[in-house]
Formats: structure tokens, sequence, C-alpha cells
């Protein structure tokens, strides 16, 4: 497990309770996606998520639920749930695996601290969605390279050698 940041703490949880969480480092990435999937998929316009470490998630209480769940890439996605208000947490995305958690910023308690780093398929956003100016935006996914900082990226290959 990485080192916790004795600097940093967000907790979160869901709607009924049952189930609360902290996170121990600030997220690699926060992302914005409009595709239509995340659109059927959160009932919204588009999911807000934060990127990180899933040995960074601290459980406080209650256990979620893993419901497997398509995606649209066919790789599919493992959603951890509210067992309770069904609440989604984060996911866990066939092509990072289980090592990296999208934390559905809704769920924190401070969901303001997490804004989006880019807008991500944006080709397929809701036309009265008005993306601000000083935030890239892609019409599709992105390179990482291209957009997370460097210590984001460091942390990352860290993880995979692990």
């Amino acid at each position: 497990m990485p080192d916790p940041d004795p600097n940093f703490s967000a907790e979160g949880g869901c709607a009924c309770g049952t189930v609360r969480y902290r996170l121990t480092r600030a997220p690699l990435f926060v992302n914005c996606c409009h595709c239509r999937w995340c659109q059927r998929e959160t009932g919204a316009a588009f999911a807000l998520n934060a990127l990180l470490e899933t040995d960074c998630v601290e459980p406080l209480s209650g256990a979620p639920e893993a419901v497997d769940t398509p995606s649209q890439s066919g790789k599919g996605q493992r959603i951890l749930r509210c067992p309770v208000c069904r609440v989604a947490l984060w996911s866990h995305y066939g092509g990072a695996g289980d090592k990296i958690a999208f934390i559905r910023v809704g769920t924190l308690d401070d969901p303001d601290r997490f804004t989006p780093r880019i807008h991500i398929y944006t080709d397929f956003k809701q036309p009265w969605v008005v993306l601000p100016d000083n935030v890239p935006a892609t019409g599709e996914h992105y390179s990482r390279r291209e957009h997370w900082p460097e210590s984001s990226l460091a942390r990352l290959r860290a993880l995979r050698k692990r």
C-alpha cells in the first residue's frame, strides 16, 4: 500500500450511511466523462470520477457490494455499491483492473474539492452543458501522458510494478 499523505483526507459514503470510506491520498486525476454509456449508467449528463489507487480507499463502515456491469469498451466494469441503498460509490474498469478505483465524486462529503481536470467524450455531451474554457476537453478519450501531472504518472508507474 502506498504511504498515506498525512496532509490529505477526504471522506464519503452512500445515501443511507451504511457504507463510509476515506481517501488517504489525493486523486491521481479527476475526469468528467460525457459518453452516452456514463449518461445511461448515472441517469445524468456525465460521470465525474476521481481516479485513485484502490489501496488508498480506506473502509470506515459497511462493506460495498461488487456488481459486475457491462461497459462500452466490452471489458466490463465492477461497480461497488451500498448493499442497502444501492448508490454507486466507485468502479473498477476492465482495462485498469482492481488496482485503480474510479471514485464517484458525488459520494464525497465535500465534492467541491474535486473539480475535473479534463472533460472527455464531449462529442456526446448534452447540448445544454457548457464546458469551461480553462479545462481541457476531448471529443473522445485522452492521453494520460499529455494531461496527467508527472507526479500522478509516477504513481501509476509504481502501481503497475506492484
